[in-house]
């Protein structure tokens, strides 16, 4: 089977959680507990894809591997992209991004996620989980994904459309969205290479850049719950989770 790697980007520029990567959740640092997340999953080597010497500190005292990358990208893809040329993968296929705020992460999903994505040679391949709170549909920091059939743990689906705020009764198949991609080296190559595109500008979402050029997403769905850290309450409910 052909080799992956994971990259996670990460920036201490973030406006709604300052600091992000760097807060201490139980005596770890957020980027190190997505870090433990992905080695766990043993689906090959991970690096932290940063332009900040901080966060290139914390890995690096707590034994992990990271690339430095350039201070101007604007999205999480565009920085592992760079990462991945920089580490000159000449006997990797795929490269797994999984975003720096997403320490809920399930290992087990992860190597679902690249297992399968192998097996049926996909392109572009991400993670949903269904919704479960009439209030997640109109919050904007839980981004939906739209997809063409129903997903299970059986099937998949390409996805057609990805929103921050819809109805409930919108669509037939809408799902919660994971911050989790795994990419063929050719079709990472070729997204970053894309112009932004209007819709990814407006909503604030790179993988739209991917459906505005017709790169298929396909969407496998997870078998454990995760979500991404955006707000202090998000930080709280995490911390919660932990404690119980």
């Amino acid at each position: 089977m052909s080799n992956s790697i994971i990259i996670i980007p990460s920036r201490l520029a973030a406006t709604r959680l300052p600091q992000k990567p760097l807060i201490k959740i139980n005596n770890k640092t957020l980027i190190m507990h997505v870090y433990e997340k992905a080695v766990q999953s043993q689906i090959g080597e991970v690096y932290v894809a940063t332009c900040d010497e901080e966060i290139a500190s914390e890995v690096r005292k707590n034994g992990g591997k990271f690339i430095m990358t350039d201070i101007n990208h604007t999205t999480g893809t565009d920085r592992v992209f760079e990462a991945s040329q920089k580490l000159n993968l000449k006997d990797i296929d795929f490269i797994m991004n999984i975003q720096g705020d997403e320490p809920m992460i399930n290992p087990l999903d992860i190597k679902k996620l690249n297992k399968i994505s192998k097996e049926k040679s996909l392109n572009i391949s991400t993670l949903a989980f269904n919704i479960e709170k009439n209030g997640d549909y109109d919050n904007e920091n839980i981004v939906k994904v739209i997809t063409k059939n129903k997903i299970s743990n059986n099937s998949i689906s390409e996805a057609l459309n990805f929103h921050r705020v819809t109805k409930e009764d919108s669509y037939d198949n809408i799902y919660r969205h994971f911050g989790i991609y795994l990419f063929k080296y050719s079709a990472l190559k070729k997204f970053v290479n894309l112009k932004k595109s209007k819709n990814e500008i407006k909503k604030r979402l790179e993988q739209l850049r991917a459906i505005d050029n017709n790169m298929k997403i396909d969407v496998l769905l997870a078998n454990y719950f995760s979500s991404g850290i955006d707000t202090k309450k998000d930080l709280e409910e995490y911390i919660n989770l932990l404690n119980k």
